[in-house]
């Protein structure tokens, strides 16, 4: 568990008869191995969620698996703006995401695919933009400090500007993934957003 807020609740969780409650699954995480596939059913429309690990040494093991997938689900996070990497001490997490987003939507196999930027840890991000500024890691962001609003729209233009077909619209959403009413929304926009992508693709709107 890699929130230090559990340090508050190390007596619950110590418990012989403790029970994970929703939150406290919704905070547990371990990072993607290989390639997992989550079929799930969204209000009547079945989906296949492929989850990929974004580690270097994943990498490999995915990239030239995938040809004309749907649509693209990448997701950021919003905090990781002032962390470096676990292979490489010398470079920045946010800086790998974007290189990695970059790749991926100029993948030739990935034309057709929409592409749906989530960018996560909102609420981290509000924390952390109060002590950690955004400046002293990107210096060419020149809005206010202790401005989550202001540092999220920054990265999401970070991102955003990587896509270099003028015609290819970005689809993204500021998320909160412990907010299952925040998460609830946003898939629900996002399924009309595939949906909206597979009609035109055979033109059907």
């Amino acid at each position: 568990m890699s929130d230090f807020r559990y340090l508050s609740d190390l007596e619950r969780i110590d418990s012989p008869d403790y029970v994970p409650t929703e939150q406290d699954i919704l905070r547990a995480r371990a990072p993607t191995t290989g390639i997992i596939e989550y079929p799930f059913n969204l209000d009547g429309v079945v989906f296949r969620m492929v989850d990929v690990g974004g580690q270097r040494s994943e990498r490999r093991k995915w990239i030239h698996c995938f040809e004309n997938v749907t649509s693209i689900i990448f997701l950021v996070a919003l905090s990781e703006y002032d962390q470096i990497l676990f292979e490489s001490e010398n470079e920045n997490r946010m800086e790998e995401s974007k290189a990695l987003f970059k790749t991926i939507i100029t993948y030739p196999w990935f034309q057709h695919s929409s592409v749906i930027l989530f960018l996560n840890k909102k609420d981290l991000l509000e924390e952390k933009i109060m002590y950690s500024h955004l400046v002293d890691y990107f210096p060419e962001y020149d809005g206010p400090q202790r401005d989550a609003i202001a540092a999220r729209e920054f990265i999401l233009r970070m991102f955003v500007d990587l896509n270099p077909d003028s015609e290819k619209i970005i689809y993204s959403h500021f998320t909160c993934a412990t907010d299952t009413e925040n998460i609830r929304f946003v898939f629900a926009a996002v399924k009309d957003t595939i949906l909206q992508s597979n009609l035109k693709e055979y033109n059907l709107v």
